[in-house]
């Protein structure tokens, strides 16, 4: 590495960073962005994990964020190799015994999602009609508070309330402003009466790291995560490494200088103020303005910083900042002959085509329970899982003719099993699920699988370095959202140590593909040492 000085130095090659580098770069900042393995993403990753030709998605999949993003169109990504395509039939679940699915269409076929509701329940169908119906014309709105800063608390001042802000959400949707203060499962229940259509809306809820269904207090998930999200859910052409390919592209047309392989040991501390950091390899690389961490919380102060640099109050906060959900991913992956054929796709052949397919569960109770127990630090009994077939839509995804499943168990923690007991899941739980989906799709048999793979949440903890296999990056509880993430005295991305900032999930909005963590950043940076605003458009009010 020959230049050792840079404006900006960026800790972390996961799409936060890129986003932020690029942003950086376009403002003629010259800026340098270090990643600790060998390849750029972070979780937008694809691998052949079952069999040469099949393409896995083995974490983010689902691209809920691309049509309001705002990295995506002002570098126009599509041009760089993201492409996508938005499937009809967004979400589903089949049953058993061959009753009609439940299904979820996209946000501009609300009809269809009613019609389908309506076989359970009409007022169900009516209730799904109104409130999605606000939701599409909410969602500017809920794009602007993902891509704006909380703002900053001033010395002195209480940390921020979040419920008159999930009150007056609800009232937005014509509900209740009570509901705000309750759960998940609270509003399923209070708002739908049919169990099959609970069993959907409970497992969608907590699909994107939201927090348990029954804490009080998590109502907020209940309109993002069943309201607002399915209906939006885009696939990347090629899988989703290639939109962190394209990420990279822009990155390296901007001029940003790109550094991967490069883990850092250290982040400099002279005067109080970061000034730079120390590679693994000894290499000392120096920050004329800022040091950004685009990693985790605790990786970024507790092993890079060190706590003697920290005040009492950060070292309590940093320490005590909740890893979770407590049901954290397991990814099952396939290589199958054929894709699966639901017995309940007899009365709508929609959910073979649906895009996520639920499986596994015969009533809203069922799927409770199953989510409860990763709160007990146990597998569940019941192997359920969420599975997609993306070669259904894109055929480079899986060699001709056959076709490549990928899919989501919700376990506990990495820490709760030990090594031992996380290889024994990984050698038994797909057998044990493949004997539950037969009855569901009969056509799911060890037959039909030409090869399988199961990565664990200590796999994740170790690969993707998320803690204890988490995907939220930090408990996405009422306690560490918007103007409280990662805490309220280190919300606005700038730290109590000069110069050192943050721009990973652990800050506002949290985990998923959204690049808001970035893009908020780059604003405070812009903001802090007077940038040019190249966040700013004219077709865009966030």
């Amino acid at each position: 590495m020959s230049r050792r000085e840079f404006d900006v130095i960026i800790i972390g090659g996961g799409h936060h960073g890129l986003t932020l580098a690029a942003y950086l770069a376009r403002a003629k900042v010259d800026a340098c962005i270090l990643e600790g393995r060998n390849e750029w993403g972070g979780a937008l990753y694809t691998g052949e994990v079952t069999a040469p030709g099949f393409c896995h998605n083995i974490h983010a999949n689902f691209m809920e964020f691309l049509h309001v993003m705002p990295f995506f169109s002002d570098f126009d990504l599509p041009s760089l190799g993201a492409r996508t395509i938005y499937p009809e039939v967004q979400a589903g679940i089949a049953f058993k015994d061959g009753r009609p699915p439940v299904l979820m269409y996209r946000n501009d076929m609300i009809e269809g999602t009613a019609q389908s509701f309506a076989r359970y329940s009409k007022n169900d169908a009516s209730t799904w009609r109104d409130l999605k119906t606000k939701a599409n014309q909410l969602e500017l709105l809920m794009a602007a508070g993902l891509y704006t800063p909380p703002p900053k608390l001033k010395p002195g001042e209480p940390p921020p309330n979040p419920f008159p802000a999930f009150c007056s959400s609800f009232s937005m949707f014509g509900l209740d402003e009570e509901l705000g203060y309750k759960s998940i499962k609270d509003c399923v229940d209070e708002l739908f009466e049919a169990d099959e259509i609970r069993a959907l809306l409970y497992r969608v809820g907590i699909e994107f790291a939201g927090p348990a269904l029954e804490w009080p207090g998590s109502a907020y998930f209940f309109l993002f995560g069943c309201i607002l999200m399915p209906g939006c859910w885009r696939m990347i052409v090629g899988g989703t490494h290639r939109l962190s390919g394209a990420m990279v592209t822009a990155c390296l047309k901007e001029g940003v200088t790109m550094r991967e392989s490069s883990r850092v040991q250290r982040i400099l501390i002279d005067g109080g103020r970061a000034s730079g950091v120390i590679l693994q390899d000894g290499t000392k690389l120096l920050a004329r303005k800022a040091v950004v961490s685009a990693i985790g919380l605790k990786d970024t102060f507790l092993d890079l910083v060190g706590e003697d640099h920290l005040s009492p109050y950060y070292r309590r906060r940093v320490k005590n900042f909740k890893d979770g959900p407590d049901q954290v991913l397991g990814s099952l992956a396939m290589a199958l002959h054929e894709p699966p054929r639901y017995k309940s796709a007899r009365h709508d052949p929609g959910m073979d085509r649906a895009w996520y397919q639920i499986v596994g569960y015969d009533s809203a109770k069922e799927v409770l329970n199953y989510c409860r127990a990763g709160h007990v630090g146990r597998i569940p009994d019941l192997p359920a899982a969420g599975v997609w077939v993306n070669s259904l839509w894109d055929r480079t995804q899986a060699p001709e003719g056959r076709h490549s499943l990928t899919g989501w168990y919700f376990f506990p923690r990495a820490s709760d099993l030990t090594e031992a007991q996380w290889e024994e899941v990984r050698e038994t739980y797909n057998d044990r699920f493949l004997r539950l989906f037969a009855e569901f799709a009969p056509n799911m048999t060890r037959e039909n699988v030409m090869a399988d793979f199961l990565h664990t949440p200590l796999d994740q903890e170790r690969g993707m370095r998320m803690r204890e296999g988490d995907f939220g990056h930090g408990a996405m509880t009422v306690d560490q959202l918007m103007g409280l993430r990662p805490f309220a005295g280190c919300a606005h991305h700038a730290t109590e140590i000069p110069g050192l900032y943050l721009a990973g999930s652990c800050t506002h909005p949290g985990g998923g593909v959204t690049a808001a963590c970035g893009y908020n950043c780059f604003k405070v940076l812009c903001e802090d040492f007077g940038f040019e605003p190249a966040w700013r458009n004219s077709r865009r009010f966030y």
